[in-house]
């Protein structure tokens, strides 16, 4: 690796302290993408500032029918909640999937939404649970913090402090993962709330996490996986490489959201 510089921050405000008055800082939250790319050259930054000892950044409570989850929680602390599994078993069941045991238990929730890789898991939930991205500095909803494959709504140094949604009536994720590194080809979060039906789509679009409006309808005036007969995935905003072409990932979105309605009913 290149030369960088470690810091241990021990407060949220010390971390933004740090990474603002660094050349190239990059946050470090769990490591399952910074470190390998480190590893491979592939960035290269002047200064590291770790995350990962901050307590403030850590644990998950349930106030209501809110959920909180801080940003430094782990997958792992996530899928073994008692307190998300009763208020959204979905969640949890999303986080049990992610990876091995190694990357549960030490990536982190916001480390993957800040990360955004298009073929991750938590996207799909955070859109479909229309949840809120608390940082040091505002509040974003899901819908508009997703920007685009690898993008999100973040400034420069600003740092994820915790999600927040409201307990759906019911919700399920399915996907179909890669079998060698379990990133998902095509994964669905079907959430059913008081507000409506809310689809989230990972894995699959050209662009990042998206919303599947016509499933979202459909499913809407009946939540059942037949609704979904008629709803179709255009393959031309799905990836094609050389795991799956665009028409078999439009497929795929197709049948993990009917298994997802299914699982949710």
């Amino acid at each position: 690796m290149y030369k960088t510089t470690y810091h241990r921050a021990s407060s949220v405000e010390e971390a933004a302290s740090l990474i603002s008055g660094a050349d190239d800082g990059k946050l470090l939250a769990g490591g399952q993408t910074l470190i390998p790319t480190m590893k491979q050259r592939l960035a290269a930054p002047s200064d590291v500032v770790d995350l990962r000892h901050i307590a403030d950044l850590k644990g998950i409570s349930v106030a209501g029918s809110t959920v909180t989850i801080g940003a430094g929680t782990t997958h792992a602390d996530v899928a073994n909640s008692a307190e998300v599994r009763s208020a959204c078993p979905a969640l949890a069941d999303l986080a049990s999937n992610i990876g091995d045991p190694h990357v549960r238990n030490m990536g982190t929730i916001g480390g993957s939404i800040a990360n955004n890789d298009p073929a991750a898991d938590y996207p799909a939930a955070m859109v479909a649970l229309n949840a809120t991205i608390h940082t040091n500095s505002r509040q974003i909803g899901a819908d508009d913090f997703f920007t685009g494959m690898f993008e999100t709504a973040l400034n420069d140094g600003e740092i994820i402090t915790a999600v927040s949604f409201d307990a759906p009536e019911k919700a399920a994720y399915q996907k179909f993962p890669n079998p060698a590194s379990r990133y998902a080809m095509a994964g669905v979060f079907v959430a059913k709330s008081g507000g409506g039906v809310r689809v989230g789509v990972t894995g699959a679009g050209s662009d990042g996490v998206f919303r599947a409006s016509n499933m979202e309808s459909a499913l809407s005036a009946s939540f059942s996986g037949g609704a979904l007969d008629g709803a179709s995935v255009d393959p031309s905003d799905m990836l094609s490489d050389l795991h799956g072409s665009s028409e078999y990932r439009a497929n795929l979105v197709k049948v993990m959201a009917k298994r997802a309605v299914e699982a949710a009913g």
